[in-house]
């Protein structure tokens, strides 16, 4: 590639992250509703046509959004993750890190949220075709679990539905706010301890 490719290509991912960040701040600030391929035009002091040149309208916008978000969200799952104890030294650490993590993580960006989880896109969950950063958040629950439990994945996935249904119901008023930690330690008290699926084990209805 040539040195004025690579400059070209420099700045088409200089005004793609600028819209990308436009749009989020505008969510953040406005609400999703005042997200529009003309406000962030103005807004990023582009001419629609251009917009239009990296993103097909406001679906591919809210899609890039949403990216950035499970990236961010990996990495703080991660952090959360890798401070705990190992799941094999102390049952539940890791988990009940991870899932206040990820509470934290809606709470503190609802926005944000509401791009990866709510709104429409087409990023597929649970398929080949899901991409990485949205597997890599996957696996910051399964790694909360042992390596030997064949329904760690399962068991993964569960909490993850429930947490995202704390988080919006949490969210929206539907349901205290203030009693987030009690769901929670109730949540990782029936996942987290003994195999799953052993007899008698958390896992059991």
């Amino acid at each position: 590639m040539s040195a004025i490719s690579e400059r070209r290509e420099r700045e088409r991912a200089h005004r793609h992250q600028l819209i990308v960040t436009a749009a989020r701040e505008l969510a953040e600030t406005e609400g999703w509703e005042a997200v529009t391929t003309r406000r962030l035009a103005e807004r990023v002091e582009y001419s629609q046509p251009v917009l239009y040149s990296h993103f097909s309208g406001r679906n591919d916008i809210v899609r890039a959004v949403a990216m950035d978000g499970f990236i961010e969200l990996a990495a703080q799952l991660r952090r959360a993750r890798q401070a705990a104890p190992a799941p094999e030294s102390r049952a539940g650490q890791a988990l009940r890190a991870v899932c206040g993590a990820y509470l934290e993580f809606a709470t503190e960006r609802p926005a944000l949220y509401q791009a990866m989880f709510v709104l429409p896109t087409d990023l597929k969950f649970a398929s080949a075709e899901t991409p990485p950063p949205l597997r890599a958040c996957f696996d910051e629950f399964v790694d909360c679990f042992r390596p030997d439990d064949d329904r760690r994945e399962l068991v993964a996935e569960v909490t993850w539905s429930a947490l995202h249904g704390m988080a919006v119901l949490s969210g929206s008023g539907r349901i205290p706010p203030d009693a987030q930690g009690e769901r929670l330690d109730f949540l990782i008290t029936r996942f987290a301890g003994a195999p799953l699926g052993a007899p008698g084990g958390p896992a059991a209805p």
